[in-house]
């Protein structure tokens, strides 16, 4: 069915169009003065929004209202509120008032926060969020909204999202002045988040416990075909994933989600969707918004959409990018170098500045990305390397070359492509080639940051990078706030200059997949912090907290409860796959392999009966075989769960989570080991779980 697409895009979005539609005048400026200056909105502009949001919601078929938040579990959180309001006479009006609209009061008391709340004090609050636009879902109205405490922790992502926002916003602006751009008033960060994701029939994903409980498979030996062909990526799609493709995009695009790309990704039944970048916050909410209509979406199609970030062993798992860049309020991009990026100043100090907050805070940006299911990738040879680095591509790694060394940088200029074929047209080339090994790497206008995993919320890497980049400028400020307009230009140049001799070794333009790069890297001094128990302890550095309390980001409490949350979350993840495994293999796969070993001793049983002294070796060769694998797997299980067990029972959370990385996850892969080898020698209908081959090629 053909859609109009410029019809449907948004219609679901209380947007700019239907505001000014909506509002009186006045009240309509005052909103747009809230969103886009950040000042305070009063009660009465609040009382004419939540009327003609009201209005709006219902004549678009919706009953009920939402806060809907981002707590610390990496997912989103709604409570519905209908709009009815009782008039006495047995009959109700239709009613939302300013201050619904803006506060809200969930129970804070069962969310993740890491010690800031006891579980006795419940009242928590939710505060609209004016800049990211209200939206319709299932006949309920959806209004973006903070959660904090109610003594103002923040017990969210939103909350620091926005305070490192307005912190970048300021040293940019500052620094923009300073360099003599005295018109800009504003400056936003901007998102564009590339989201990796898995499909499977739905079917077979429901006789996999440990897709269900887990979101990835525990065990499961690999299927006679993979990856190996690099057959899948950008390969034509097949018409269920088509179909399904179409629908996401339509129901995306009535939320005013700009869902741009689609196509193939490397392994098979793995597929991405980007959109076009968007203000940062607006880009969070709407990648939370993303990954929840791909699974309602798959759904309606007999699939799954699995957004772990290594379901399957042995193929590709799914990250995420984050394409980050920033934007002037009259739409300049600071990070564009433009045809001479060698004499563009402005563009040269806030690219140091990107490098410098990078070299300076390489652990934070980690951190932000450390998760157990992220472990499975970075550093896997399908993913970047744990050490953070920065991929410039040679002409910009010159540009800073020529600025060191005080030498003149020559421009090759645009190179036009001639591919050898008279029909084929020519094309300029780019100045730089692509580097996917690279956690952080330049693409012309944009960094894009690749080590996120595809199940995580962007918001946190995206308050590091804010919160750093300021940090960066705000020193630049300061060397140069006394300096002459006269002078300037050789201020600047002797600033650029010392920030690339102290900061170059976080730029590396090779394969960052090598051996050779991680010695280097160590030679360099970056961190290489492989696994999340690594790179926990460096959030609570004294670094990190004086950078992140200096800028009003966190206090120091909400900087500890995270670390608490996280380290918590890693170990209950893994305690969880631990007793997934436990029960598949327990209830399941022995009682599969020990019906096997049966049926094979009946045959060789028969065999013999029938033609005395008939070789029975193939027989006894597999019934060897597979009670030898039964023995490994019941001494793996009493060694997993007595590990299992100990880690649980340790009471630091540090410790706890290194003993799930360090033994529980090292018995779950030697149990693996023995249970997809037995996997190999039963016949299918006899396993108890659908195999590698029919989940990834069953579509």
């Amino acid at each position: 069915m053909t859609q109009n697409i410029p019809e449907i895009y948004g219609s679901l979005v209380f947007n700019d169009r239907i505001m000014r539609s909506k509002l009186p005048k006045d009240m309509y400026k005052a909103l747009k003065k809230t969103i886009e200056n950040g000042t305070h909105l009063e009660l009465d502009v609040a009382n004419s929004v939540a009327v003609a949001m009201k209005e709006w919601a219902i004549e678009n078929g919706a009953t009920h209202y939402t806060h809907w938040f981002q707590p610390m579990t990496n997912v989103t959180a709604e409570k519905h509120d209908s709009f009815i309001s009782p008039t006495g006479d047995g009959l109700v009006i239709m009613d939302f008032s300013g201050k619904e609209l803006v506060k809200g009061e969930p129970d804070a008391s069962s969310f993740p926060s890491g010690g800031l709340r006891a579980t006795f004090e419940a009242r928590g609050y939710t505060a609209w969020d004016p800049t990211s636009p209200a939206f319709i879902k299932d006949g309920t109205l959806y209004i973006p909204t903070a959660f904090c405490s109610y003594s103002g922790e923040a017990l969210d992502k939103k909350t620091p999202l926005l305070r490192s926002m307005d912190t970048l916003n300021k040293a940019a602006v500052n620094m923009l002045h300073i360099l003599g751009n005295k018109g800009i008033k504003h400056v936003s960060t901007t998102v564009g988040p590339e989201q990796e994701y898995f499909l499977v029939p739905k079917e077979l994903y429901k006789e996999r416990k440990d897709l269900v409980f887990c979101g990835r498979t525990l065990l499961g030996a690999p299927a006679p075909k993979g990856q190996e062909m690099e057959d899948h990526y950008f390969g034509t799609l097949k018409p269920k994933v088509a179909a399904y493709m179409h629908d996401l995009d339509v129901e995306l695009w009535k939320l005013g989600i700009p869902a741009k790309t689609k196509h193939n990704e490397v392994a098979p039944a793995q597929h991405e969707l980007a959109p076009v970048f968007d203000t940062t916050n607006v880009a969070v909410d709407h990648n939370q918004l993303t990954m929840e209509v791909m699974k309602k979406v798959a759904d309606k199609h007999d699939l799954v959409c699995l957004l772990h970030e290594k379901p399957f062993e042995g193929i590709n798992g799914s990250g995420k990018h984050n394409n980050w860049s920033m934007i002037t309020d009259d739409g300049v991009n600071l990070l564009d170098p433009g045809k001479t990026p060698a004499e563009n100043i402005q563009f040269l100090v806030f690219l140091m500045a990107v490098i410098k907050a990078v070299d300076e805070y390489a652990d934070l940006l980690r951190i932000s990305v450390a998760s157990a299911g992220n472990d499975h990738r970075l550093g896997a040879n399908e993913a970047p390397p744990a050490v953070v680095s920065i991929f410039l591509g040679d002409e910009l790694t010159e540009v800073l070359k020529s600025i060191e060394n005080d030498t003149y940088f020559t421009s090759h200029g645009a190179v036009q492509m001639d591919i050898g074929a008279t029909v084929l047209p020519h094309f300029v080339k780019d100045n730089t080639d692509r580097n996917r090994t690279s956690p952080f790497a330049f693409t012309g206008n944009k960094f894009e940051f690749r080590m996120l995993g595809s199940a995580a919320s962007v918001a946190n890497p995206n308050i590091v990078l804010n919160t750093a980049v300021a940090e960066a400028l705000d020193q630049f400020a300061k060397e140069l706030a006394d300096v002459a307009p006269e002078d300037m230009e050789h201020a600047v140049h002797e600033l650029i200059k010392r920030a690339i001799k102290k900061h170059k070794r976080v730029i590396f333009n090779g394969n960052g997949y090598t051996d050779e790069w991680i010695e280097e890297a160590a030679k360099r001094g970056l961190y290489n912090l492989k696994s999340t128990p690594d790179a926990m302890p460096m959030w609570i550095a004294d670094k990190n907290i004086e950078l992140f309390t200096k800028h009003s980001i966190f206090t120091s409490e909400e900087i500890h409860s995270r670390y608490d949350i996280w380290l918590e979350n890693y170990s209950k993840t893994i305690n969880i796959e631990s007793n997934t495994m436990v029960e598949m293999v327990q209830k399941d796969l022995l009682p599969s392999v020990l019906s096997y070993v049966e049926e094979i001793a009946s045959t060789a049983s028969l065999k013999a009966s029938v033609v005395p002294g008939i070789s029975c070796k193939s027989e006894t060769t597999l019934i060897t075989k597979l009670s030898q694998l039964s023995d490994a797997m019941t001494k793996g299980l009493e060694k997993l769960k007595a590990d299992t067990a100990r880690a649980k029972a340790a009471e630091d959370v540090l410790e706890n989570a290194k003993l799930y990385q360090t033994e529980v996850l090292e018995d779950m892969e030697e149990l693996r080991r023995s249970a997809d080898e037995a996997e190999t020698l039963i016949p299918d209908d006899l396993l108890p779980y659908p195999t590698y081959g029919k989940l990834l090629f069953y579509i």
